[in-house]
């Protein structure tokens, strides 16, 4: 039987999900998931949520996301001054959602700053390269620059505005698994009892990732209560009426802003 390929975040907000998976997984950034799991590389994949948005072939995994409802710590623009001075934002070329979120939340507040790719590759966020600029930092790396610049730049949280502009939850990432996959019932069983084995035992899975090397194997330099602060109230890990009355918002906001064609939103989960 052939293997099932599943990919994978490579950032702390997935490890309450895939910690102890059995089995090979992809780990990378959102914006190359996205693009094996549309390629048809990977049968299954925890990717951004505006994947599915755009491309919504893919049956959704029932009540396990990766969601905030307030701040959310790690999705930010980085800046100095104020927000509305801004000229420029310098995106993440691994981000996908987190992208468009900030193009509706700037439009509804009638703010237009240019907004340019980092190159893929770039060198890592230093504090010279923030001086004088803004940027969109996304999971690991903008934990990383909150907590060594905590003091030296301001840090606009996304998932704080949209709760403001919104007042629902945001979705980032999914579990989608692609169509003709044989047996979705039962991967999705398997994954929402790895997240509910990992919530149970939140505190042992915050000792392990505390202590060296994750699933994804990268060492993780946050302490035991960050980390469990991080996982209990600024992220969230379900998928039910109120996440997914928030991904139609933005869908909605999206299609709104010419970000997506107009279409129905329909969710096939299991």
């Amino acid at each position: 039987m052939k293997a099932l390929r599943v990919g994978c975040v490579k950032y702390l907000n997935a490890c309450p999900l895939i910690h102890g998976w059995e089995g090979e997984m992809d780990f990378d950034h959102p914006s190359a998931l996205c693009n094996k799991l549309a390629a048809g590389k990977l049968d299954v994949a925890l990717v951004s949520s505006f994947e599915f948005l755009r491309n919504p072939i893919y049956r959704v995994v029932d009540n396990v996301s990766i969601s905030s409802n307030g701040p959310v710590y790690s999705v930010i623009v980085a800046h100095g001054g104020e927000i509305t001075e801004i000229k420029e934002i310098e995106l993440d070329p691994a981000s996908e959602t987190s992208i468009n979120l900030l193009r509706c939340l700037l439009a509804d507040l009638g703010l237009n700053p240019r907004l340019v790719r980092r190159a893929a590759g770039a060198p890592a966020v230093t504090k010279s390269a923030l001086v004088g600029r803004a940027q969109l930092l996304i999971g690991d790396q903008a934990i990383y620059v909150r907590q060594e610049y905590a003091n030296e730049f301001s840090f606009w949280d996304l998932g704080e505005q949209w709760q403001k502009f919104v007042g629902l939850p945001f979705v980032y990432a999914l579990w989608l698994i692609r169509p003709e996959v044989a047996d979705p019932k039962q991967i999705a069983n398997a994954l929402r009892a790895s997240r509910e084995a990992n919530l149970a035992n939140l505190d042992n899975l915050v000792g392990e990732v505390v202590g060296g090397v994750d699933a994804s194997g990268q060492r993780k330099g946050v302490g035991r209560e960050f980390l469990w602060r991080y996982y209990t109230e600024h992220l969230q890990f379900g998928f039910e009426e109120k996440e997914k009355e928030g991904l139609r918002i933005f869908a909605n906001l999206c299609i709104k802003h010419g970000l997506l064609p107009e279409r129905d939103l329909a969710f096939r989960v299991v």
